[in-house]
């Protein structure tokens, strides 16, 4: 219903260069231009102009993407209610999140979703947050789990709804026989002057770990860097240093290592949001999709308050 050149200049202003833009949308980079050239003929104005090596977007694609994002917010509360309408909703859904939520929330819920709605294909995708909100941007997915962190859309963000979902606390894990085992309460602070374990620059479990231990007060002092949890587990058990690992996470059960949950304030935690294009948060099965979700989540950690 919505012109589709519209989301082909959402897209460009999301990724910067039509090339980008381009694989976003599975399309070749021909037909994105093509597209752009249509939409600025249709309505009288220069959208995009040679900047370098890439394109700038101009004053008139600015005015042009806030009309589109609530055009876009428009449609999507017309699907929404049209489903609302039906007496039992079909087609398909799809959800987005991180490698623990994909493993730990996303499977129940699409069981539990699948159950109550029999005529609704349920589809998963596991993604980095980043890549979570392209797809919903895209239209590839209908809602998405993501960390919230300083490289994601703020929630003042008009193309997206965000709503927190809970905090998951970071643990401390180190060597059994570590002194830190022996303290009654322990601080990220304590752990000032270890060896650290981290993710690879630039995802988001290193920028995590960065971000809690700058609350804390010191920079870490990174030896190592491993992605998988049950990787750095191995690490610590050998000595090589220490880790964070969020608690929805499961290790393989090792007695050589010690998980510490820690006190103090900030209290180190990764909160979890669950995002949506805006005004699909009300489609009746992206809305029992995150009331399922939510309540499996309470299960496994508290619900925050505030």
């Amino acid at each position: 219903m919505i012109d589709g050149k519209l989301k082909v200049l959402q897209m460009v202003a999301r990724y910067g260069t039509v090339t980008a833009a381009a694989q976003a949308l599975h399309y070749t980079p021909s037909a994105v231009s093509y597209q752009l050239r249509q939409l600025a003929e249709e309505l009288g104005v220069e959208l995009v102009r040679p900047a370098g090596r890439g394109i700038q977007l101009t004053s008139a694609a600015g005015i042009v993407l806030q009309h589109a994002d609530a055009l876009h917010a428009q449609a999507e509360l017309l699907y929404s209610e049209l489903a609302a309408d039906e007496a039992e909703p079909a087609g398909s859904v799809t959800v987005c999140g991180f490698s623990t939520a994909a493993t730990h929330l996303l499977p129940p819920a699409a069981s539990a979703l699948r159950e109550r709605f029999p005529q609704v294909r349920v589809r998963l995708i596991e993604a980095e947050p980043a890549r979570c909100f392209d797809l919903l941007l895209s239209g590839e997915a209908d809602l998405a789990l993501v960390i919230s962190t300083a490289d994601t859309p703020p929630t003042s963000d008009e193309r997206f709804e965000q709503r927190r979902l809970l905090d998951d606390p970071l643990d401390l894990v180190v060597p059994a026989d570590h002194p830190l085992t022996r303290q009654k309460r322990v601080t990220l602070a304590d752990a000032t002057d270890e060896s650290w374990i981290v993710g690879s620059p630039g995802g988001t479990y290193h920028h995590l770990v960065l971000s809690a231990c700058t609350a804390a007060g010191f920079t870490p002092g990174i030896e190592h860097y491993a992605d998988e949890w049950n990787t750095g587990t191995a690490l610590v058990a050998r000595g090589f240093g220490i880790i964070l690992v969020p608690r929805l996470a499961q290790l393989d059960q090792d007695r050589t290592v010690a998980r510490i949950p820690l006190h103090g304030e900030p209290a180190p935690a990764r909160r979890i949001v669950a995002a949506t294009r805006r005004g699909r948060s009300t489609h009746p099965v992206v809305a029992a999709a995150m009331s399922t979700i939510g309540s499996i989540a309470e299960e496994l950690l508290p619900r925050p308050t505030g």
